[in-house]
């Protein structure tokens, strides 16, 4: 099957079947082309859609990103990010592949069509060349004979005439002659051009024709076979990415399958757990006793708190009850220590103790917040009303519940040490440098450091110094944190008077706050003020609290803190209240004199029969 011999005379048929050819190739290009703007239009819109969901840095979206379905959705998110960047392979793989090199073909193409042509043209002039030769010969040849036959018939005529002299005869006998050779002569080279041509023609359908055409078929069988490879090549850069984005869609349902609930729900506790416990009941209110309506049992002190001793009110009056509860009971709750009581000394010298623990002065703003405390059975939370005000957020976090501060206080102080370390890093690095430069001069002066020495030494200070103080409030916060027992009931509302930014700050809220009010605090505390004096005065004759044993000092305890008392070595007391588990035991020398010391610096020995048996006389 050949174009050269199937096709001799359809030359114009495929030189538009040719271009027609060329002009699906191209055509194709076309399609490539506008498919890899596509790619790397959708590629652009996919990564834009992923940029936008993205979380801020120090935004409060980057915060939600702790919990496992919101980074599982930031996985999705890099996900799509990375199939994105598998469209722009494809885009330019196909560019660079298909795209480019097509239309370089194209090119060469369009020339070797060109000249194959171009011989084919050439070779169909020559043939009509041929050919007008041979017509040309052809009607000469004719012409020549009609003239001799002329010539001819009027030599046969002048010699039949009688009339014609014999000179006329003689030159149309010549005349003839002439024609006829001439004829021969034409017939002659009409042969000869005839023989030519058929020659040239058998080359021309026979040879250079089929030769021509042959190199045209071969070239559109490339063509074919290049735009066959071109779909190929197509097919496969899709294959080739498919693998990554199948490990783009798998991380996908793996982060997908990593969710866990449980973790996300104890996320949300760490994240707003306050550390404050639940209030307790509201006990009934009998407005059927035949008394003076007056704040009942439950709004001064805890309900779990029945049962226990009844403790002293300090104070001068004595003899008579607050409903429902004692008042040296109330004032026990007040003014016990809260700080832990000091280990006992290695010797028995009073040298071996000095001054021992510091008990929290008895101030009136830690009396009015414990006091509302007991009124409202409800944790409460200082500096929240300068919050609402707008006012700034204290240094030390006060303004926050427990669990949410000591997590704020940890964070700052992991901030700290990482900014401490870099500063040492900074620091080894400029003293190892300055050490080059001392044993090779030539490399730099040593002197020029010692400035930026200088500078991070005291960067470092500066950080160390910060970083203690939160770590001090911290320690102070993860010591009020752990769950309270009786103790803790007894304490919650006490301030330490060694240890108190967060009160101090809550009261610098209070007196910068803007609008610089003190509505609630200040008459709250006022109302504790007046009602301390009404206790006073309504206690004179109340009992003092019974013994329930006796204790030996093992050693010497300066007390010189409220609530604490000073005891010597060797010297026998009266225990009014056990250790309730903070470290500390009461106990009275006479009337007057009662407080608190450190459990360890006494032998206690109980009266485990008589519960208020045993009284001070």
């Amino acid at each position: 099957m050949s174009w050269g011999t199937e096709l001799w005379d359809q030359f114009d048929n495929l030189e538009k079947h040719t271009q027609w050819g060329i002009d699906i190739l191209e055509k194709y290009i076309k399609f490539v082309k506008e498919r890899t703007e596509i790619e790397l239009s959708y590629a652009k819109q996919l990564r834009n859609l992923s940029k936008k969901y993205q979380p801020k840095k120090n935004s409060k979206d980057e915060e939600e990103y702790r919990y496992t379905a919101c980074q599982a959705f930031l996985s999705t998110l890099n996900e799509t990010n990375d199939y994105a960047g598998q469209h722009e392979v494809i885009s330019e793989t196909m560019t660079s592949q298909i795209t480019v090199e097509l239309a370089r073909y194209v090119q060469e193409l369009k020339q070797e069509r060109k000249s194959y042509f171009h011989d084919g043209r050439k070779a169909q002039q020559h043939i009509e060349t041929c050919w007008k030769q041979l017509e040309s010969s052809k009607r000469r040849f004719e012409r020549d004979c009609k003239e001799a036959d002329r010539a001819q018939q009027y030599f046969e005529k002048m010699d039949a005439d009688i009339n014609v002299t014999k000179a006329d005869v003689e030159k149309a006998r010549q005349q003839a002659q002439i024609r006829h050779q001439m004829a021969k002569d034409s017939k002659a080279d009409y042969s000869s051009i005839l023989q030519k041509f058929n020659h040239e023609q058998h080359e021309y359908y026979h040879t250079h024709i089929p030769n021509i055409f042959q190199k045209i078929q071969e070239m559109e069988e490339r063509r074919i076979v290049k735009i066959g490879k071109s779909l190929k090549k197509y097919a496969e850069l899709d294959q080739e990415v498919i693998p990554i984005i199948g490990k783009c869609l798998d991380g996908i349902v793996k982060a997908a399958d990593s969710i866990d609930q449980k973790n996300d729900s104890q996320l949300v506790i760490e994240a707003y757990k306050s550390g404050f416990e639940p209030p307790g009941d509201i006990e009934f209110e009998d407005y059927t006793q035949p008394m003076k309506r007056t704040v009942s049992d439950n709004s001064l002190s805890n309900s779990r708190g029945e049962g226990k001793p009844e403790l002293k009110f300090g104070g001068k009056s004595k003899g008579k009850l607050w409903p429902f509860i004692k008042k040296n009971k109330l004032m026990s709750l007040l003014t016990s220590p809260h700080q832990p009581p000091p280990p006992p000394p290695a010797s028995a010298s009073p040298s071996a103790v000095p001054n021992g623990p510091q008990s929290p002065k008895q101030q009136k703003e830690p009396l009015s917040h414990r006091f509302n405390e007991f009124m409202t059975s409800k944790p409460k939370i200082h500096c929240f009303r300068s919050l609402k005000r707008g006012g700034a957020t204290p240094e030390d976090f006060s303004n926050l519940p427990p669990e949410q501060r000591r997590k704020r206080l940890q964070q700052k102080v992991d901030e700290l040490n990482k900014e401490m370390q870099k500063e040492m890093d900074q620091r080894d690095a400029i003293t190892k440098m300055k050490d080059v430069y001392l044993k090779n001069p030539q490399m730099g002066d040593p002197a020029s450091l010692d400035h930026k020495l200088t500078e991070v030494n005291q960067n470092i200070e500066k950080l160390r110094v910060e970083a203690q103080k939160f770590e001090a409030w911290l320690a102070e916060v993860e010591g009020i944190l752990p769950a309270r027992g009786e103790q803790a009931r007894r304490q919650s509302g006490m301030y330490d008077t060694q240890n108190p930014p967060a009160i101090n700050s809550c009261a610098q809220d209070r007196e910068s706050s803007p609008d610089g009010s003190y509505t609630e605090e200040q008459s709250q505390e006022s109302e504790v003020k007046v009602l301390a004096t009404d206790f006073d005065d309504e206690f004179d004759d109340e009992e003092p609290l019974p013994a329930i044993g006796t204790c030996k000092a093992l050693y010497t305890f300066e007390g010189q803190n409220e609530g604490t008392i000073s005891v010597v070595e060797g010297e026998t007391l009266y225990v009014i209240e056990e250790d309730k588990g903070d470290g500390w035991t009461r106990i009275r020398r006479s009337e007057d004199e009662e407080g608190y010391v450190p459990t360890s610096y006494v032998e206690v020995y109980l009266d485990k029969n008589a519960k208020g048996a045993k009284t001070y006389i």
